[in-house]
């Protein structure tokens, strides 16, 4: 459909013909979905499958983030009417992509979270499609690494973050946004020696042999040169890519449960995502966008806009034409 037909475009959700091309519905109406894909439980020939896991059990300061992936589903709403900024391709065209709904779980029956959220995962992977996933905060990583290793083993995991999510924790039963990578390390989900985590500024002498380039790395060497370190460290490597929102500066993605001064910029995150083409993504989420506490909407704006690069990034080395 093109943009001048658009007045006939509603609730593209349920009512879209073809599940590929780009979408001209008014971003402020019409039933939500991300990126106005269209919402199926249906996986055959499914490229990607977007979903939401709103839960926020295992945060250790401000909730909120399972209200997350409702409102990055509003925020996208703002993309589809033209193809990815840089890219120079248009991967909903290319690409079978859907929007797979929330996860459902017990919120009163925590204990069983894990293995329903692997589970799910389980599901996308067996019907040959990659999960993108919206949370939710994120201890949902640690579930969704167990699923993706079943089928590619031990992956890199590309991590923007403030925080290393790696304190020791040996106790696999127990629900943490803090500790599911030292988890994940010693369960042989990652390789850490293949890993790297991106914007840190918070103290952990327990780094697992991850390579670390923490935020002030980024603010003097430029995020073009990170994006060039990064990919010599992954190489061709399957990799998992992780974003948990306060990876960016409070000033700029406010709508989060713990925040840190010093982070990366929306513009600086843009450029490290774009120069990362080529790495070899199997799937990826962003986490802990927790909408109360940015009015604004921007933090949810900045989610929908990492999820579009994510994936961009996983369709980059899969596209017509290959590599470029």
């Amino acid at each position: 459909m093109a943009l001048e037909d658009a007045g006939g475009e509603v609730d593209g959700a349920f009512t879209r013909p073809d599940p590929r091309g780009l979408s001209y519905e008014a971003a402020y109406g019409g039933a939500l979905s991300f990126l106005r894909r269209r919402y199926t439980k249906e996986l055959s020939g499914v490229d990607v499958a977007v979903s939401g896991v709103p839960f926020d059990l295992s945060v250790t300061n401000r909730p909120g983030c399972r209200l997350g992936p409702r409102a990055i589903r509003e925020a996208s709403s703002l993309q589809p009417f033209d193809p990815p900024y840089g890219w120079g391709f248009d991967p909903l065209s290319e690409f079978t992509v859907v929007d797979y709904g929330d996860l459902a779980f017990d919120y009163g029956r925590a204990a069983g979270f894990p293995a329903a959220l692997e589970a799910h995962i389980r599901t996308i992977l067996a019907a040959g499609a990659a999960p993108l996933t919206m949370g939710g905060d994120h201890y949902i990583s640690y579930p969704i690494l167990r699923a993706l290793a079943e089928v590619h083993g031990p992956l890199s995991l590309l991590q923007f973050d403030a925080h290393s999510d790696t304190w020791p924790d040996e106790d696999r039963d127990r629900l943490d946004h803090g500790t599911m990578f030292y988890k994940a390390v010693k369960d042989g989900l990652i390789d850490p020696a293949r890993s790297v985590q991106v914007g840190i500024r918070t103290t952990n002498d327990t780094d697992l042999g991850f390579h670390v380039i923490d935020a002030r790395e980024v603010h003097e060497a430029g995020a073009a040169a990170v994006a060039a370190k990064v990919r010599g460290i992954l190489g061709d490597h399957k990799t998992y890519l992780t974003f948990d929102i306060d990876c960016l500066d409070p000033g700029t993605a406010p709508g989060t449960g713990t925040p840190v001064w010093g982070g990366l910029s929306a513009g600086q995150a843009a450029i490290l995502l774009r120069d990362l083409a080529g790495i070899t993504v199997v799937g990826g989420d962003v986490v802990e966008v927790s909408p109360p506490y940015d009015p604004s909407g921007a933090t949810a704006v900045a989610g929908a806009h990492v999820m579009t690069e994510i994936l961009c990034l996983w369709a980059w080395t899969r596209r017509k034409g290959g590599q470029a």
